[in-house]
């Protein structure tokens, strides 16, 4: 039989609380098999796995969660993988140019403070300056 998977053993391996995983599952990024009275286990199977390794993944490169789900649902279809590298380029192009932007205004506003920062000092010794000589 494959390896399968608690929401905890889950969990602890990713270290995410069971209710993140349960959204996960609600987005539609995992579907666990059901055992138990009722189907109230949740059964994790090696692809459910590898797709909660992906979507972190993906979270870590700051894409949103409908874009990694539909860079992995392209992985899990047996077509040619050139339209699915094709489409990820283009994700990491706009996650790239939207990361730039941000650093150019963090740059800005760095630069920003460092001038605040040079004005603030040249004031403070102007200040100490004629309180020592009163």
């Amino acid at each position: 039989m494959a390896n399968t998977y608690t929401i905890s053993d889950l969990a602890q391996e990713f270290d995410l609380t069971t209710r993140a995983i349960r959204f996960y599952e609600d987005m539609g990024l995992l579907e666990p098999e059901r055992s138990g009275p009722g189907g109230r286990n949740r059964v994790y199977s090696a692809r459910d796995r590898t797709r909660l390794k992906l979507t972190l993944r993906a979270k870590r490169l700051g894409l949103s969660l409908t874009e990694a789900k539909d860079l992995i649902d392209m992985y899990d279809s047996p077509r040619d993988t050139v339209p699915q590298l094709k489409k990820f380029m283009v994700v990491l192009a706009e996650h790239r140019r939207q990361l730039e932007s941000q650093l150019a205004d963090l740059e800005a506003t760095l630069d920003e403070v460092k001038t605040h920062e040079k004005e603030t000092r040249s004031l403070l010794t102007k200040a100490n300056k004629t309180a020592a000589a009163t």
